[in-house]
C-alpha cells in the first residue's frame, strides 16, 4: 500500500489520535489531504523504520530466525536461551557493558537507566541536553527532540512541573554550561544522559573533545554517565559511539538494530551498578515480554549478519557519496545547506549556520525541507517527513539504488 494513501489514512485519523502510534505523521512537512502522496509501489527508503534496518526489510535470514523461533512458542514469562545469546553479543560488543537488563523499548531502557542511576547514587536531579530524545517517560520529555520538536511543541502537556524541576537541561557542544550545571547542583546530580551523537533533532556530532571532558566531569562528580545509544548502538559502529570515540559510558542504552525489527530495548554497563536491580537491588524493573524470543531471534540474526559482513566501511562510503551529492547540487544551485554525516546517519538542514546543537538546528529551513522531501517523494525516494530527523542507509542501498537516489536528490534540489 503507498505511503499516504487513503486507504491507510483515512480509517486511521478516525480510530488512532493523529493517524499514527508512533512518530510518522506528515504534518510538518505538509499541509495536502491525505490520499495526496503519490502511489509507488517501492521507495528507496532512508527512514528505515527509524533506525533498526541496517539490513533492509525483510532480509530472509531475519524472517527465517522469526520463523523458527515462532514455532516454539511466542513467549513464556521464563528465561529462555535466546535472551542469554543476545546478552553475551551485546557484551561481547560493548565492552563497557558487562551485565544487561532486556525490555520492550528504547523509552523503557533510558527510563529504566536513569531510575538505575538515582538508586544508585541515591541523588535526584538529572542533566540532558536540548533537543536529545530519550523516549516519552515523564523525565526526559523536558526539551526533547524526535516528533516533540517536529510538531513545534518540545514539552509535553502531562508531564508535572516537579518532575521538570529535577530535570536539568543544557545545550549540547557547551563545557562552560557543563562546568555552572554541577557548580550549582553539588552533590546531587544522579546522571548525565546523552545521545552521544544526536539523531532526533536532525544527526549532530559533537566537538572534538567534548564526549572525553563529558566523560572526566562526570567521573569528578561522581555523576552515572548514559549514553543513550538506541540510534547509534550497532549502527555508527558494531560498538556504537564509544567505540569510535573510545569513551567508556557507565551505563548504555540500546533498542532497534538489536530487535531486527520487532519491539525491543535493553540497558547495561557496570555491573556494580547493574547489581543494584531487582532481584538482586533495591531498584525495581521488570517487563512481561522483557527478552521476548521472537524479538531476540530477529536480534541475533540481525547481530550475527553484521558479524559476517562488517559493513561500515561501505556504509560511510555510500553515506560520504550522499552528503557530497547534496552539497555539490547545493553549490550550484546558490542554496545554503550542511549535511552532517557518519557512517549510515546523516541529515540535511538547509541554512549557512553550521549546525551543532538545538538552538542551530532550528536555523534550518523547514519550509524549504518540505518542498524538498515532497520533490523526492514524488520520484520514489523516501526520507524522514521532518527537517530535524536522521536519515539512515542500509546495505540494501547499495549500487544502482544509492546512485539512483543520489540523481533523484540532486534533481529535487534543482526545483526548489
Amino acid at each position: 500500500m503507498p505511503i499516504g494513501s487513503s486507504e491507510t489514512l483515512f480509517p486511521a485519523l478516525q480510530l488512532i489520535p493523529g493517524g499514527v502510534n508512533s512518530r510518522r505523521a506528515f504534518r510538518s512537512v505538509t499541509t495536502r489531504r491525505p490520499g495526496d502522496a503519490p502511489s509507488r509501489g517501492e521507495l528507496i527508503d532512508f527512514v528505515g523504520t527509524w533506525g533498526p534496518a541496517i539490513h533492509g526489510h525483510n532480509h530472509p535470514r531475519i524472517k527465517a530466525a522469526i520463523a523458527a523461533a515462532l514455532e516454539q512458542g511466542t513467549s513464556f514469562g521464563t528465561p529462555n536461551p535466546y535472551e542469554v545469546e543476545m546478552a553475551e553479543l551485546i557484551v561481547k560488543f560493548f565492552p563497557s557493558i558487562q551485565k544487561v537488563r532486556m525490555c520492550n523499548s528504547g523509552t523503557e531502557a533510558t527510563m529504566s537507566a536513569i531510575r538505575l542511576a538515582r538508586g544508585f547514587t541515591r541523588r535526584d536531579k538529572i542533566i540532558k541536553f536540548a533537543g536529545c530524545y530519550h523516549g516519552h517517560s515523564d523525565s526526559l520529555l523536558i526539551k526533547a527532540g524526535s516528533g516533540a520538536l517536529t510538531h513545534g511543541n518540545p514539552d509535553s502537556a502531562g508531564v508535572p512541573a516537579s518532575f521538570a524541576q529535577e530535570t536539568v537541561v543544557l545545550p549540547y557542544n557547551d563545557r562552560a554550561a557543563l562546568d555552572a550545571a554541577f557548580a550549582a547542583n553539588p552533590g546531587q546530580i544522579a546522571c548525565v544522559i546523552i545521545e552521544a551523537y544526536c539523531g532526533n533533532v536532525g544527526f549532530i556530532m559533537p566537538d572534538a573533545g567534548y564526549l572525553a571532558y563529558l566523560r572526566e566531569i562526570t567521573a569528578k562528580h561522581g555523576t552515572v554517565l548514559i549514553f543513550d545509544e538506541v540510534m547509534t548502538g550497532f549502527r555508527i559502529a558494531k560498538g556504537g559511539v564509544q567505540e569510535r570515540e573510545r569513551i567508556v559510558p557507565d551505563l548504555t542504552c540500546l533498542g532497534k538494530i538489536i530487535g531486527g525489527g520487532l519491539p525491543v530495548g535493553a540497558f547495561g554497563g557496570r555491573a556494580d551498578i547493574m547489581d543494584h536491580l531487582a532481584p538482586l537491588g533495591p531498584v525495581y524493573q521488570a517487563g512481561t515480554l522483557s527478552g521476548n524470543p521472537l524479538a531476540m531471534a530477529a536480534g541475533i540474526a540481525s547481530l550475527r549478519l553484521l558479524e559476517e559482513l562488517n559493513p561500515y566501511a561501505q556504509l560511510d562510503r555510500l553515506g560520504r557519496q550522499l552528503r557530497d551529492t547534496v552539497l555539490a547540487a547545493c553549490k550550484a544551485k546558490g542554496l545554503p545547506v550542511q549535511v552532517p554525516q557518519c557512517g549510515s546517519m546523516f541529515s540535511i538542514f538547509f541554512t549557512a549556520t553550521p549546525v551543532r546543537d538545538y538552538a542551530t538546528a532550528l536555523t534550518g529551513d523547514a519550509k524549504l525541507f518540505g518542498r524538498f522531501f515532497h520533490a523526492c517523494l514524488a520520484q520514489g525516494v523516501y526520507l524522514a517527513p521532518s527537517a530535524y530527523e536522521a536519515g539512515f542507509i542500509s546495505t540494501a542501498h547499495d549500487g544502482a539504488a544509492l546512485d539512483r537516489a543520489c540523481t533523484v536528490l540532486n534533481a529535487a534540489i534543482k526545483e526548489l
